[in-house]
């Protein structure tokens, strides 16, 4: 087994289950409905958070990686 291989038990772990993915559709429409339920100041409001929070991520991409000290 090479390196970037996973056993069959550490995939079965990461791996969701039937229900985890199901409750995925659930949850989206749980926050677009209290999204929706937002006055508009407070949309505007989280409109821009996450735009901060987007930008940041991408200012964080752009950052040289640091390897791991080697020993």
């Amino acid at each position: 087994m090479s390196e970037f291989e996973a056993d069959d038990g550490a995939r079965s772990e990461a791996t969701p289950s039937q229900e985890e993915i199901g409750r995925i559709p659930r949850l989206i429409s749980r926050v677009k409905a209290d999204l929706d339920d937002l006055a508009s100041e407070e949309q505007a409001q989280l409109v821009q958070a996450v735009a901060v929070v987007r930008r940041s991520r991408t200012v964080m991409s752009d950052m040289p990686r640091v390897g791991r000290p080697v020993g």
